[in-house]
């Protein structure tokens, strides 16, 4: 075994390996940016080495400077984790040649498979069933458009050094073909360093299923059963579980072999994950017409461990981490096939730093609030509370996993760890990941790829703040201001002589100042809000909303946690405070509550649906008009990049460009203005 690793990563890989590594008693080295000097992988390893600027060209992937934190601390090997290097033949090659081990398998294997178009020309020679496309080398849009044709529309453009959903494209005919390509190139030469794609069959309805596997490099090859990662948003995967659900047995077989076989096809070594699309729609008629149990078909090889390894480490209750520094060492594999054993069944949900409501583009910013629910499930991150989530690098905070004697034990301990979880200064996809847990299709385990766009109106559906959430804001803020302040007179807030005391909030309500007026009624407060008229111009029918009155009583605690009374129905709540108000939970759910200058009017946090400005730092990859050009609401004004996706700038109105502020290949700030936009008469 080795004495001493370093781990080329960051983040909760990079922490996951840390434990392992130390468990065994090796040693483990640390790598960081700019951006990580405090992060908590720095901390979880022996040694740390600093390898440059922010920018993960300039560190995280800047192979030479991982070998010199290598000569620096000598490390025996590299564990990669995933992403980054994890995939490059080169720096496998060059770990080789400087005779350090690397954690996974060969140059020659990653090249193999690294390209999605030459993985499945090796597969077809196997005999392992693939998806109808083409993967040559004439990259035309002619002969795209010419295969696309043959292979019938909806198609899939994919990178063939692609992963994570990046330089994917669905198309569902051939007038939008040309320009889906020519995006998708941009984004996959901008992330892989290659813009050469394949053309798949898009399968409506299919079902993203993976076998993972072990080899010893030798030729033998155990697998640790399948996963189901149907549920994606942008193809890319949010929430998974083993074992796969409704699965017909002779399908799971099938799938099981053809994913060993896929390994044998390279006599793999380490850790390797085979994907595959299940299509439950196809396969032979039965003998009364009727449809079969569907076919499998190979979709690429990732030779890494995968994002979602932990819910097959809790079903098989084995250490995949362990077994590749097992593997690397030269011990082999630690198990027959014989000897693994499946048991209940996992889950695990994505937390990211994202908008769901806004495509689920990423939020920067700082953790202010973060609490994760390491009682009730397995948490695997490498954040922390009062951490800033940077746009250099993937937004993830945090994998939640559970597991249970059987899927409906496991989905139910998944939904009690999402409601406890707590993350302010920042947008999280959270209560979405809640809402897909407890939808009544998910709980069957009717899923496929489409699943969210199947079932958005209710995944997205929104709950009206009501007097549940004013009164736990109220409670939150009167707890505050009594906390935080030395001086009496904030107790007194509205205070009159000779009248009922009483207290005043302004908040927010349907866009506009509003007022909640308190007043005591023994341990109990009446409440009323009285919405502005203001709001009501925004209508469209101008009614002026009557006020609303309640009754609560209850208590907060300095931890954020409230306990209260409304209206007779006593319940729990939880707030902290989140840009110019608190959030505010109850349950999975939250809502923002605002508290404005009543002379500012609506509260500056609020933008506009079409900003013209940069949404986040990055880099100006297009133009789309010219200054002149007139423009109708909705049509894109600009592309830009970041934080791995491609982000299109749109006009909020008809109008004409007047100027653009930066040129393709200019970065950008948040904030900046990147276009002069004037609205049509």
């Amino acid at each position: 075994m080795f004495n001493k690793i370093l781990i080329a990563n960051r983040g909760e890989i990079a922490c996951r390996v840390a434990m392992t590594a130390r468990r065994m008693g090796v040693a483990t080295v640390a790598v960081y940016s700019d951006a990580d000097a405090g992060a908590p992988h720095v901390r979880a390893c022996d040694e740390a080495v600093h390898i440059g600027p922010a920018p993960a060209a300039e560190s995280y992937l800047h192979a030479d400077k991982i070998l010199e934190a290598i000569k620096l601390t000598g490390a025996e090997a590299v564990h990669p984790g995933y992403g980054f290097l994890s995939e490059n033949a080169d720096f496998a090659e060059a770990l080789e040649k400087a005779g350090v081990a690397f954690i996974g398998p060969t140059a020659k294997i990653i090249r193999a498979m690294g390209s999605k178009s030459a993985a499945k020309d090796l597969m077809e020679a196997a005999k392992v069933p693939t998806t109808p496309g083409y993967q040559g080398e004439d990259q035309s849009v002619a002969t795209f458009k010419r295969q696309a044709k043959r292979i019938g529309y909806p198609v899939l453009l994919k990178a063939t050094a692609g992963g994570g959903g990046k330089g994917m494209r669905l198309v569902e005919k051939e007038s939008g073909l040309e320009d889906a390509l020519k995006s998708a190139q941009r984004e996959a030469k901008s992330a892989f360093g290659d813009d050469r794609f394949l053309i798949e069959k898009y399968i409506a309805r299919a079902r993203h299923v993976e076998v993972q596997i072990f080899g010893d490099g030798e030729g033998n090859i155990v697998h640790m059963f399948e996963r189901d990662c149907s549920v994606q948003r942008r193809h890319q995967k949010v929430i998974e579980e083993a074992p796969a659900p409704n699965m017909p047995a002779t399908i799971r077989a099938n799938l099981l072999q053809a994913g060993v076989e896929a390994g044998k096809a390279v006599d793999y070594r380490g850790a390797g994950t085979v994907e595959f699309l299940y299509d439950p729609g196809s396969g032979p008629k039965t003998g009364n017409g009727k449809g079969g149990q569907g076919a499998v078909y190979f979709m690429e090889m990732n030779t890494r461990l995968q994002v979602e390894h932990p819910v097959s480490e809790a079903v098989t209750g084995l250490d995949f981490v362990e077994w590749q520094l097992r593997i690397a060492s030269g011990e082999g594999l630690p198990l027959t096939q014989d000897d693994i054993h499946e048991n209940g069944h996992a889950f695990e949900a994505r937390l990211y730093a994202e908008n769901p409501a806004q495509n689920f583009a990423p939020s920067i910013g700082t953790l202010s609030t973060l609490r994760l629910p390491h009682q009730a499930a397995r948490i695997d991150s490498g954040v922390e509370e009062g951490q800033t989530i940077t746009p250099f690098y993937d937004p993830m905070i945090a994998k939640v996993i559970t597991h249970g004697a059987t899927r409906g034990e496991a989905l139910g301990a998944m939904r009690a760890a999402l409601s406890e979880t707590r993350v302010a200064g920042l947008e999280t996809n959270a209560s979405f990941l809640y809402a897909l847990a407890a939808a009544p299709d998910f709980i069957k385990g009717h899923v496929s790829t489409r699943f969210i766009d199947d079932h958005n109106d209710a995944l997205f559906a929104k709950e009206e703040i009501g007097p549940k959430i004013w009164a736990a804001a109220a409670l939150a803020k009167r707890s505050a201001s009594a906390t935080h302040s030395d001086d009496p007179w904030p107790a007194l807030t509205g205070f009159r002589l000779n009248r009922p005391r009483h207290e005043i909030l302004w908040i927010t309500h349907d866009d506009a100042p509003a007022i909640l007026r308190l007043s005591r009624n023994g341990d109990a407060f009446n409440a009323t809000l009285e919405p502005d008229a203001a709001a009501a111009s925004r209508r469209e029918n101008h009614d002026i909303l009557p006020p609303i009155q309640f009754s609560f009583s209850g208590n907060a605690n300095t931890d954020g946690a409230i306990r209260l009374c409304v209206d007779g129905e006593t319940f729990t709540a939880f707030a902290a405070p989140h840009g110019d108000g608190l959030r505010v939970w109850i349950g999975a759910r939250h809502w923002d509550v605002v508290f404005p200058n009543p002379l500012q009017g609506i509260s500056a946090h609020q933008s506009s649906e079409g900003s013209l400005t940069a949404p986040m730092p990055g880099v100006i990859t297009m133009l789309s008009a010219k200054p002149g050009d007139a423009i109708e609401a909705g049509a894109p004004l600009l592309l830009m990049e970041a934080m791995k996706m491609e982000h299109a700038i749109k006009a909020p109105y008809d109008g004409v460009v007047k100027a653009y502020n930066f040129k393709a290949g200019d970065q950008v700030k948040d904030g900046d203005l990147l276009v002069a936009f004037e609205e049509s008469a």
